[in-house]
C-alpha cells in the first residue's frame, strides 16, 4: 500500500497577515514538494504572536509528517521563531561556533562590522541541526523531533529557495519512501460546475481510491483536476488517462483542452490546422477577443483583423448592418449580430466572422434588455450561429465572459459541432 507523506507549511510574520508582503514562499514550496511526491495538507500563515505560533506548531505536528517554517529568524525582538521552537522542543538556545564563523565571514565579505545583535543569528536551539545559509545571515534549523521532521528557514525568498533546493528536498527524498503524485487538468467550457457534476456523478463515484478528483471553477470555465498516486510516473499517467477516456463520452463536447491549454490558443490551433481564418466585429467586448487571439505568437497566420464598431453608425457604415435592423431590433439583437458577423467576414475575406453586441453595464439596461444581455454570432460559408447570453451586473466580468462564450462558439463552429 502506498503511504502518503504529508507536509504543512507555516509562514510566520505580521507583514503577511497585514497584506504588506505576498506569501510567494508557500506557493513555491508547495510546487516543489508536489514534484517529489509530498502532499501538502495545509498552508498556515501566523502572526508574530507567541500563543498563535505555539498553537500552529502543535496543529502542524498533528496533521503532517514534515513541517516547513519560513520567517521570524531575524535578530530583533519581534522575530520569535527560534526561541519558540526551543520552548516547544524543551531545549536551550546556544551559540553554534560554525554558525557564528559563517556570519562573521559574511559580514567581512560585505565590509561591515559584526555587532552583538548580529551575533545572535548564530544562537540556535540545541536540539536542531545547523544548516548553513550560504546567501544570508539566518541559518536553517533542521529538527527530527516527536516523530516528525521540522525545518525552519528564513523568509527571504532567495535564501529559502537555496536551502530548500540544496538541503531540504534532497534530505526529504533520502528519509522518506515517496510516491509519485501526478496531476492532469481537463478543461471544460460551456457548462456550469453543478451541471458538470451531475453528468459525471456515476463516473466520479467509481473512481479508485488512489485517483482523486477536484472541481476548479473559473470565469466561464470549469477545470477537472485528476490526481493519481502511484509508485511510478508511467503508472500514474496511465491511470489518469484511462479515467479521462471513460468520462469523455459524457462531457466530450465541453472539453476544449488539457493542462496549460487556453481557449484562445486552442481556437488558434484549430484554425491553423484547417488553414482557415477569422475576423472580429466586437461591440460590447471592445476588442478584448482580438487582444486574446493576437497574444499568441503566429496568430497572423489565421487572424485577418477586426473592428470595434461601438456606435450604430459604425455598424451601419463599416459593416453594412441595415439601418432598419438597428432601428426596429436595436443594436443588441440577434438580427444585428448576424449582420455584423456576415459583414466582418466579407470585409476581411475570412472563413469565419465573429461578432458581439450587448449591454456591458453598469448603465444602459432596460426591463426588456437588462445589463448583461449580450448577443454573439459566428458566420461561415454554411450560415450563421447565434447565442443569447444573460450575464452579470459587472462590466469587466461581462466583457471577459463574452469573450469566453464567443471563442467557444467559434471553436464549435470550426469543429462542426452541433448546438446544444
Amino acid at each position: 500500500m502506498i503511504r502518503i507523506v504529508k507536509a504543512e507549511i507555516l509562514a510566520i510574520g505580521d507583514e503577511l497577515l497585514y497584506g504588506q508582503i505576498q506569501d510567494t514562499n508557500s506557493f513555491w514550496i508547495s510546487q516543489e514538494l508536489d514534484k517529489i511526491g509530498v502532499k501538502v495538507v495545509r498552508r498556515t500563515t501566523v502572526g508574530d504572536d507567541r500563543e498563535a505560533m505555539l498553537h500552529a506548531f502543535s496543529q502542524a505536528e498533528e496533521a503532517a509528517d514534515i513541517i516547513l517554517i519560513t520567517g521570524g529568524l531575524g535578530p530583533t525582538r519581534d522575530d520569535l521563531t527560534k526561541p519558540l521552537l526551543a520552548e516547544y522542543f524543551n531545549c536551550e538556545l546556544a551559540i553554534v561556533p560554525e554558525a557564528l564563523e559563517a556570519v562573521r565571514q559574511l559580514f567581512e565579505r560585505r565590509g561591515r562590522e559584526l555587532t552583538p545583535t548580529n551575533e545572535l543569528q548564530a544562537q540556535l536551539p540545541t536540539k536542531c541541526q545547523y544548516v548553513p545559509n550560504e546567501v544570508g545571515t539566518a541559518p536553517g534549523m533542521w529538527f527530527e523531533e516527536k516523530g516528525k521532521v521540522w525545518m525552519s528557514m528564513p523568509g527571504v525568498p532567495h535564501e529559502m529557495k537555496r536551502l530548500m533546493s540544496n538541503y531540504v528536498l534532497p534530505r526529504i527524498k533520502r528519509l522518506f519512501d515517496l510516491p509519485v503524485i501526478y496531476h492532469k487538468l481537463v478543461k471544460t467550457v460551456g457548462i456550469g460546475e453543478s451541471w458538470l457534476s451531475d453528468l459525471i456523478k456515476d463516473w466520479e463515484s467509481a473512481l479508485p481510491d488512489h485517483v482523486g478528483l477536484a472541481y476548479l471553477p473559473s470565469i466561464g470555465e470549469v477545470k477537472l483536476r485528476l490526481t493519481a498516486t502511484s509508485t511510478t510516473f508511467e503508472e500514474a499517467e496511465r491511470e489518469v488517462d484511462e479515467q479521462i477516456e471513460r468520462v469523455r463520452p459524457l462531457i466530450g463536447k465541453y472539453i476544449y483542452g488539457y493542462n496549460q491549454d487556453q481557449l484562445h490558443t486552442v481556437v488558434g490551433h484549430h484554425l491553423s490546422q484547417k488553414g482557415e481564418s477569422i475576423a472580429l466585429a466586437e461591440s460590447c467586448s471592445g476588442g478584448y477577443i482580438a487582444h486574446l487571439i493576437t497574444s499568441v505568437p503566429g496568430s497572423s497566420g489565421y487572424f485577418k483583423g477586426g473592428m470595434v464598431p461601438y456606435h450604430n453608425e459604425a455598424k451601419e457604415y463599416l459593416l453594412g448592418v441595415k439601418r432598419e435592423t438597428l432601428s426596429s431590433k436595436g443594436a443588441v439583437s440577434e438580427e444585428t449580430v448576424i449582420e455584423m458577423a456576415k459583414g466582418i467576414k466579407d470585409k476581411f475575406n475570412a472563413d469565419y466572422g465573429l461578432s458581439s453586441s450587448g449591454i456591458a453595464g453598469p448603465d444602459g439596461g432596460s426591463s426588456e434588455k437588462p445589463v448583461g444581455t449580450v448577443w454573439i454570432a459566428c458566420a461561415n460559408k454554411d450560415g450563421v450561429r447565434t447565442k443569447l447570453l444573460k450575464l452579470t451586473q459587472d462590466r469587466a466580468l461581462n466583457i471577459h465572459l463574452t469573450a469566453v462564450y464567443a471563442l467557444n462558439l467559434l471553436r464549435r463552429c470550426i469543429l462542426g459541432e452541433s448546438d446544444d
